[in-house]
């Protein structure tokens, strides 16, 4: 799924509509709020801004966002949850504009965190950045999960394999898979002009996982927190652009 530069610019449109909602987002978590408010003010921002909720009624899904609390993994329903000082939130957003999608996600802290959690959240961060820079033309894909794993394993981590990350563009979900696990120099070979959305999703515990009866909210199976960070990059000949804006540099 080769993108020409007119629709990787798209892409970034979309991109930098999701950085900025991320940046709005993240002002108003604090304790006392519902995840229900945090997903209808990224809606209202989204709209505002001119793109479209990638995620609202995807494949049936109720909110505009995801918002995952300590050991939920991904796919958080936004409702009437009240975040406590000392709870961890991953937002994902999805935003598309002009027939393009994007995907970001990050974990923020709620209040004053433990040092377990503080320190799950630095080092997810670290998995995303660990696995980026595995990208440029030629290499295989595998390299990247590879290099996250490894990251994990040596700090005491587990690695979701039921969930990877993977293409985007027209579809918020495209080929390739981009697992966070893997064999090195194994799997496609990465070319110029392809958009991944690489997302490490880090448990503190053990890898397991819980599906609620939602049938959307993914849990740790041992109730330990869970951490996910995503970009939507493009591979380039030397290595790749982060199209969702940088709240970071590696």
């Amino acid at each position: 799924m080769i993108k020409t530069k007119e629709e990787i610019k798209k892409i970034k449109e979309a991109g930098k509509i999701n950085f900025l909602t991320h940046k709005h987002v993240e002002k108003l978590i604090k304790p006392g709020i519902t995840t229900k408010y945090l997903n209808d003010e990224a809606e209202k921002f989204i709209r505002e801004n001119g793109g479209i909720p990638s995620f609202l009624n995807y494949q049936g899904f109720k909110g505009s966002i995801c918002t995952s609390v300590n050991d939920e993994i991904v796919h958080g329903i936004p409702g009437n949850r009240i975040l406590k000082n000392g709870d961890i939130i991953s937002v994902d957003i999805g935003v598309l504009k002009d027939g393009y999608h994007s995907d970001s996600a990050r974990t923020y802290p709620v209040g004053d965190i433990d040092k377990e959690k503080e320190r799950l959240i630095y080092h997810t961060e670290k998995m995303l950045y660990v696995g980026l820079k595995e990208i440029k033309a030629g290499v295989h894909l595998h390299n990247i999960g590879a290099a996250i794993e490894k990251y994990a394993k040596k700090h005491g981590y587990s690695v979701v394999k039921e969930l990877v990350g993977h293409g985007i563009g027209k579809s918020l979900h495209e080929d390739p898979d981009v697992p966070n696990y893997g064999k090195k120099n194994t799997g496609i070979v990465l070319k110029e002009g392809m958009v991944l959305a690489v997302e490490p999703m880090i448990n503190s515990g053990l890898r397991h996982i819980n599906l609620l009866e939602d049938e959307w909210t993914i849990t740790t199976r041992d109730g330990k927190p869970s951490a996910h960070f995503e970009h939507t990059v493009v591979v380039t000949k030397n290595g790749y652009e982060i199209l969702t804006g940088e709240w970071k540099s590696g």
